[in-house]
């Protein structure tokens, strides 16, 4: 795998919710550096699946995720509660997570040379995909404040949908997400804990930043 170097790598694992994407996205933009929001790749294998329920084998999704772009993470659909849950199922597939193994740390260490580095968010990151980033942090917030947003981000797009249920799916996905034997969410010891459930996305961001300015001017 070709590596490109002296970039600025950036790792972050997080539950379902608690707000690492809106963080991954803007400490992105302020750095220059590629996003991969890395559970978009599985809910897009997920979306497929429902779609394509008849071809859906391992040479199908070989040949989806060598066509994947950062624009297909675009598609609204994967928004979706019964999207997330079946993402969550199929994140357990040895198979499956090796061939999204390679396309994610293909961003992560040779982004296009645009950009001063990569950010990547997901459940395995900091001790999967990208085990030598130079800032590994672990976002969370509590699970009655991540089902809320959820509810709202979901609401926004004209989803009806209870926030009962949203919570149920958020603590499915949880257990789902911790207990998987491949790669389950957790916090690694080199990994910075920002627990986002009292504070505002601004100031998320500046305690993020204020982290990684430190470092990097020493």
């Amino acid at each position: 795998m070709i590596k490109r170097k002296n970039i600025l790598k950036i790792a972050i694992d997080s539950p379902a919710a608690a707000g690492a994407g809106t963080l991954a996205k803007a400490i992105s933009k302020y750095y220059n550096l590629i996003y991969v929001d890395t559970g978009k790749a599985y809910r897009l294998i997920a979306l497929y699946k429902i779609m394509f329920p008849k071809k859906f084998n391992l040479k199908f999704i070989k040949k989806k995720i060598n066509k994947l772009t950062l624009k297909d993470f675009n598609n609204k659909k994967l928004l979706s509660d019964e999207i997330g849950t079946e993402a969550s199922l199929i994140a357990k597939n040895k198979s499956i997570r090796k061939l999204i193994h390679t396309f994610q740390t293909k961003l992560a260490y040779n982004p296009p040379k645009k950009y001063n580095g990569s950010c990547l968010d997901g459940r395995d990151i900091t001790y999967k995909i990208v085990p030598d980033a130079d800032f590994k942090f672990f976002i969370t917030a509590n699970t009655k404040t991540r089902a809320m947003r959820r509810y709202k981000e979901l609401r926004n797009l004209k989803k009806s949908i209870s926030y009962n249920d949203v919570l149920k799916s958020i603590k499915n996905r949880d257990k789902n997400d911790y207990n998987r034997k491949i790669s389950p969410l957790k916090k690694t010891k080199d990994s910075i804990l920002i627990n986002t459930t009292k504070l505002s996305k601004r100031a998320c961001f500046l305690k993020i930043k204020k982290i990684i300015d430190r470092e990097m001017q020493n």
